[in-house]
């Protein structure tokens, strides 16, 4: 097996230890919830997924960055090639409702070469990710007990692609906790151009995975976001021929940036 297969299997591997490791909090009769500094939840289970995945990933030797560590300051950063961007629980908002849109994201982004993306969703078992090359998308259901196959994944019949361009209506991603004015006034807009405006509500990076499967046509994000957030989904988007547009540059989100919070973008063909 190439050094190339062996990252993406590990990659694989982590986000469905992780996710086994979330449900197991997420149905428990109880679990401990705090606030981070930023006023978001923080459960027992973005903890033990976090765990997870480190130790998974660190022996690769590329570094990471990862929500819920102490990341390094840029001046250490700018240096790197490669680094692995981690969300170990994204959607903790789901988590919280019990609503089971919440996931679990890595990518692996690099300055010169494909980004990799993997999105492994728990409750459903639906693992989307990317090949090595960055240029297709999957999504495959595992089996019961988060069985992991891995001469099963990368089938023909598994690969997802987005929706072809419908002049008389388009289905819109809205996310189920962030909606707001922008967006709302962004669909106001549509509706003069569109017979039909269809909005698609969901939770997590789910919402990538709609327009990326499509499911959905356009995701707009006018609220904040961090990199690790967004960098699993915009590398299966990338994959499958669609974009995530910066409205403050109108090019592709970056990464690894000094502030690692996202501007407003835009997910299209």
């Amino acid at each position: 097996m190439s050094i190339d297969n062996v990252i993406l299997e590990t990659v694989i591997r982590a986000s469905v230890q992780a996710g086994v490791s979330i449900l197991e909090v997420y149905n428990a009769p109880s679990y401990v919830s705090q606030l981070k500094e930023d006023n978001s939840p923080l459960t027992e289970a973005d903890k033990a997924a976090s765990l997870i995945i480190n130790k998974h990933l660190e022996p690769t030797g590329i570094p990471i960055i990862n929500e819920e560590i102490k990341n390094k300051p840029y001046n250490e950063r700018k240096s790197w090639a490669k680094c692995w961007i981690v969300d170990p629980l994204d959607g903790t908002k789901e988590f919280i409702k019990r609503n089971g849109e919440f996931t679990v994201n890595i990518a692996l982004f690099s300055i010169n070469e494909p980004n990799i993306g993997v999105i492994y969703v728990p409750v459903s078992r639906e693992l989307y990710y990317t090949n090595i090359k960055g240029t297709a998308a999957y999504k495959t259901k595992l089996g019961e007990n988060h069985k992991l196959d891995f001469d099963s994944l990368f089938q023909s019949e598994d690969e997802i692609k987005p929706s072809m361009t419908n002049t008389n209506s388009i289905r819109v991603v809205g996310s189920r906790s962030h909606m707001n004015s922008d967006t709302e006034l962004f669909i106001e807009e549509l509706k003069h151009k569109y017979e039909g405006v269809e909005i698609v509500s969901k939770g997590s990076s789910l919402k990538f995975c709609l327009v990326a499967e499509g499911k959905a046509d356009v995701y707009p994000r006018f609220a904040p976001t961090m990199e690790w957030d967004t960098a699993a989904g915009q590398a299966i988007c990338e994959a499958v021929g669609l974009q995530v547009i910066s409205k403050e540059t109108d090019k592709p989100l970056k990464y690894n940036k000094e502030n690692l919070l996202n501007p407003y973008f835009i997910v299209r063909q």
